[in-house]
């Protein structure tokens, strides 16, 4: 099913080669007829030249004189019967004809390609003698001529706003959808949970059960978590000072529990063990999980996952790299989008979400900084520094 934003990208495209080829069609004509306008006006005019040469008539070169007074548009350069520049023209800047000594020479080339047919003026027929009139396009030719070049960019531009409008409201309806749907996942899980702990506290009351509560415990805390997460999305999260190592112990110490003896899991945080900036630690958990279980499922059970965190001038770096299966160049550019996904299961919504929560809540990046099918992938997270005021 195409999208109601591209349907009406291709009616907007549609319209837009209507109207101009519409324009470039009327365009064509008006040129035409201009330019046979233009021609029949420089013939009048070589005709008055050879009146006011050859008649004695004073009226006649009155008339002439007017006529020839009236060009102020059309260029024209004389030649003689042997082509070559008489050194008259009309409607050329002087000041370039005299500074440049090339500059006829062009402009009789340019005129020669938009008409190669003169207009010839006889002198004399024994020995023969003519004068040679080529001439150029008027300005207002040329404006006609670029009209539609002109049109076609203006309705470009309005057609690419808009689309980028129509996108970006599809975008907004998209992430009213997913704040929607996350906060009533939330709503709906906090019922159960609130049963669960209910139950959990009877249980506590049988010293039978004490092996099993602390791991009922755990599961409970873990969907007391989920849902909080799913009710902050699409509201403002209340960022905090803390120290983004701690956050991935923990994470990482939790994951680590639910794997096999096959995964290696290393964290070098040398850099980072004293600084702190501002985060939603429930927000950023939740990015961190997201990644460590890609690199899980990229792993599949047997293989390392790295966690490198550094820091520079503005930013604070950190990456999770695997040993796994890699990602493949077509596909790089897919992953934070949303229900994209390799595996069987899943909505293919954890990358997309992750990389909302660091680039709209915590104003930092997240993307896949190298991945090599085969050999690994590593997905940077950029964290802006900031100053903690007392």
């Amino acid at each position: 099913m195409i999208p109601q934003w591209l349907n009406w990208r291709l009616v907007l495209a549609g319209i837009a080669i209507i109207l101009v080829s519409g324009t470039i069609f009327y365009s064509q004509y008006v040129s035409g007829k201009i330019a046979r306008e233009e021609r029949k006006n420089v013939e009048a005019w070589v005709e008055a030249q050879r009146t006011i040469l050859n008649s004695s008539d004073s009226a006649s070169i009155n008339l002439a004189t007017k006529i020839s007074t009236e060009n102020t548009q059309i260029p024209i350069i004389e030649t003689n019967e042997k082509d070559s520049i008489t050194g008259n023209f009309i409607n050329l800047d002087a000041a370039l004809v005299k500074g440049d000594s090339g500059y006829l020479k062009r402009k009789l080339a340019e005129f020669k390609r938009y008409n190669n047919h003169p207009i010839v003026m006889v002198l004399k027929e024994k020995p023969f003698t003519s004068n040679q009139y080529y001439y150029g396009e008027s300005e207002l030719l040329k404006e006609v001529k670029l009209y539609p070049i002109v049109q076609l960019i203006i309705v470009a531009l309005f057609i690419t706003i808009v689309i980028l409008a129509l996108q970006t409201s599809n975008r907004s309806t998209q992430n009213q959808l997913w704040a929607s749907m996350a906060k009533e996942t939330a709503h709906q899980l906090g019922t159960p949970v609130s049963s669960l702990q209910g139950w959990l506290e009877i249980l506590k009351e049988h010293e039978t059960n004490n092996d099993i509560v602390p791991e009922i415990a755990k599961d409970v805390n873990r969907l007391l978590l989920i849902t909080d997460r799913f009710g902050k999305i699409g509201s403002e999260p209340q960022l905090e000072w803390r120290n983004p190592s701690e956050q991935i112990h923990y994470m990482m110490d939790y994951m680590k529990k639910r794997t096999g003896g096959h995964v290696s899991f290393i964290f070098d945080d040398a850099q980072i063990k004293n600084v702190v900036t501002r985060l939603s630690p429930p927000l950023f958990d939740w990015v961190m999980e997201n990644l460590i279980k890609n690199a899980l499922d990229a792993i599949e059970g047997n293989g390392t996952i790295r966690i490198t965190a550094g820091i520079n001038e503005l930013n604070m770096l950190i990456d999770v790299t695997d040993t796994g299966k890699g990602i493949a160049k077509n596909h790089i550019n897919d992953v934070f989008k949303p229900g994209f996904t390799t595996k069987k299961r899943g909505w293919g919504l954890g990358l997309s979400l992750s990389k909302r929560i660091i680039e709209q809540y915590h104003k930092g990046k997240l993307f896949v900084k190298w991945s090599e099918p085969g050999k690994g992938t590593t997905f940077r997270v950029i964290l802006p520094l900031q100053k903690q005021h007392a």
